[in-house]
């Protein structure tokens, strides 16, 4: 028998058995069908089997020295993604409140210049700090320091590149301030052993039955040091004193004093 016969032979039977598959009915194709799977299936799993093994192979095959060596530059590259996260959240940080510092600035009525916190004692760190503005950027005794929160204290030490802050909490700083909604003067003046919470003694020098936790208050003007009308913050309590001839209330400082980064001087 020729080749081309067997050709032709093999594609009759092929053409056949299509024509066979064509015309049976559905339940008997099926049946056919899933035969056909079943004989073919294993080959498939074989095939699957086969690729799995050539990769487990592979694999075994590096040598374990190269394996510690990539696994180790994978956790650097796992560190060092980390480490750019954290600087991420960091850097954007600062740049909010930096943005938040500047709104502020732009309506304050005053005329402000910033400053950078460089030094603080660890212990009495409510008190004192230091800041880098000194006399070769125009610094004086008695410049008033603020943040948007609120008074932060005085400049009471100056040298050429930086100077001294006496905070609201320092006995040095001393504070004449006025409740805005009951027109009541008082004094701020440290220090004081809850100072390190932002909570500072006003006394008042007259009864003041209308003071109430919640007033604001604020810088008097009196004294001739704090110009008037600087928030300082608000009225935490109120006690009465001396059988009730004056009034002592604790104020809730609106300048974070453990939190100071950045403060600005008033010109």
């Amino acid at each position: 028998m020729s080749l081309k016969r067997i050709h032709f032979l093999a594609l009759s039977i092929v053409l056949m058995l299509t024509l066979l598959l064509l015309n049976l009915p559905v339940a008997a194709s099926t049946r056919l069908k899933l035969g056909f799977g079943g004989i073919f299936l294993p080959l498939f799993g074989l095939g699957a089997a086969a690729q799995s093994f050539v990769d487990r192979v592979a694999w075994s095959a590096v040598p374990r020295r190269s394996l510690i060596s990539e696994i180790e530059r994978l956790q650097k590259e796992n560190a060092q993604l980390q480490f750019e996260v954290v600087q991420g959240n960091v850097v954007r940080q600062e740049r909010d409140r930096l943005a938040q510092d500047l709104a502020w600035v732009n309506k304050a009525p005053w005329k402000l210049k910033p400053a950078r916190v460089i030094g603080r004692e660890p212990t009495t760190w409510w008190r004192t700090v230091q800041i880098d503005y000194g006399a070769r950027d125009g610094a004086r005794i008695n410049q008033p320091v603020l943040t948007p929160g609120g008074i932060v204290g005085r400049i009471n030490e100056v040298s050429y590149d930086r100077s001294q802050v006496a905070l609201v909490g320092d006995a040095d700083c001393g504070l004449a301030v006025i409740v805005a909604e009951t027109r009541d003067n008082g004094i701020i003046k440290g220090p004081q052993a809850s100072a390190e919470y932002g909570l500072m003694e006003m006394s008042l020098l007259q009864n003041s039955p209308q003071l109430m936790a919640g007033h604001s208050v604020l810088t008097s003007g009196l004294g001739g040091v704090f110009p008037k009308g600087i928030p300082v913050g608000r009225v935490a309590d109120t006690r009465p004193m001396e059988a009730g001839l004056f009034t002592t209330a604790r104020v809730q400082l609106g300048a974070n004093l453990n939190r100071l980064e950045e403060v600005w001087i008033l010109l």
